[in-house]
């Protein structure tokens, strides 16, 4: 469903020069699967997910969702993409199902379809009680509620989800992840993106650790470990970083 291959991203920097975001990025991603990219702040995970969703343009290799390439056929890839930050970007003047059916009718959802889905949703995500809630009168986790049901209103078979927990409480960010894996049992193709180790082993089928915009390792949780010899996921992380930094240390011959 998502194939990404040799992904690269470079930007120009005065200073620096060009500098790469994204190094030879190749993964895959399969329906009813949650693939979590893990990674410190700046590692590239973002980059990466803004050229899936055809945000940005890779500077070479390929990426396609759903059999579209992100760079040559953009709007069928938008159309089958739904994509959620941390930044939910609610309207304040707007109550949860006006933003929602906005959503909506922007992907041209028939009227009598659209009012059907979004029933569906906020059935899905208990948003019932707030339909008529405005903007700003929400609280973060209704915030966040109203960002997930206007990220799945055209019902899109990619699913993007960028540190989509960050800031919240336990009790939010619980709710969010139930509803992530509620879509996953609905067959979604899912890409988590995240820096926390907890999400990722209780969310994840599998991951890849990105660092410096190159992937280190990528696999089950379980392979994982059992490949690197490390039985605990932060230790793994901090270990595959570790030695990558120790690699760059090392003055070329």
């Amino acid at each position: 469903m998502i194939q990404v291959k040799e992904l690269t991203k470079s930007f120009s920097d005065l200073r620096r020069g060009s500098v790469a975001a994204l190094d030879r990025v190749s993964f895959e991603v399969r329906p009813g699967e949650i693939f979590g990219l893990l990674g410190p702040n700046g590692a590239g995970k973002t980059t990466c997910l803004r050229i899936l969703s055809t945000v940005l343009k890779p500077t070479s290799g390929e990426a396609f969702v759903a059999g579209f390439n992100v760079r040559t056929q953009p709007t069928a890839v938008r159309a089958r993409i739904g994509f959620m930050s941390s930044n939910t970007g609610i309207y304040d003047r707007m109550t949860a199902r006006e933003m929602v059916e906005h959503f909506g009718r922007l992907y041209g959802i028939e009227e009598e379809r659209l009012q059907r889905r979004i029933d569906e949703i906020f059935t899905m995500l208990q948003m019932h009680e707030i339909g008529d809630l405005l903007g700003s009168k929400m609280s973060t986790g209704m915030k966040q509620k109203v960002s997930i049901a206007r990220t799945i209103i055209h019902d899109p078979p990619v699913l993007i989800f960028d540190e989509p927990t960050s800031g919240l409480d336990v009790l939010v960010a619980r709710a969010v992840l139930q509803a992530i894996k509620s879509l996953r049992e609905q067959g979604k193709c899912i890409i988590f993106s995240t820096h926390i180790m907890r999400e990722v082993e209780k969310l994840c089928d599998r991951i890849a650790v990105i660092h410096r915009g190159r992937i280190l390792a990528a696999g089950t949780l379980a392979d994982l470990e059992h490949q690197h010899g490390q039985p605990d996921m932060e230790e793994l992380f901090f270990d595959l970083i570790s030695r990558y930094e120790e690699r760059l240390e090392v003055p070329q011959a």
